[in-house]
């Protein structure tokens, strides 16, 4: 896939197959995405890859007290 560029700046394509790209990506939209990529996500995914996805503390917080993780 190809990310918004205020997302992902240093690639090109991404290849969400791939376990360790779509948890880079999902941090990613986490923290520079705006509402329209972060409504885009898997919510399920989001609350499992959480804890694994190395957030900046307060939007860590955020996060899993919103996914309820």
């Amino acid at each position: 896939m190809k990310p918004k560029r205020y997302i992902v700046w240093s690639k090109k394509e991404i290849d969400l197959d791939d376990p360790w790209q779509r948890k880079w990506y999902i941090r990613q939209v986490l923290t520079q995405g705006k509402a329209e990529n972060i409504a885009e996500l898997d919510w399920e995914e989001v609350r499992v890859v959480l804890k694994d996805i190395s957030l900046p503390p307060p939007v860590s917080k955020l996060w899993e007290n919103y996914l309820g993780a």
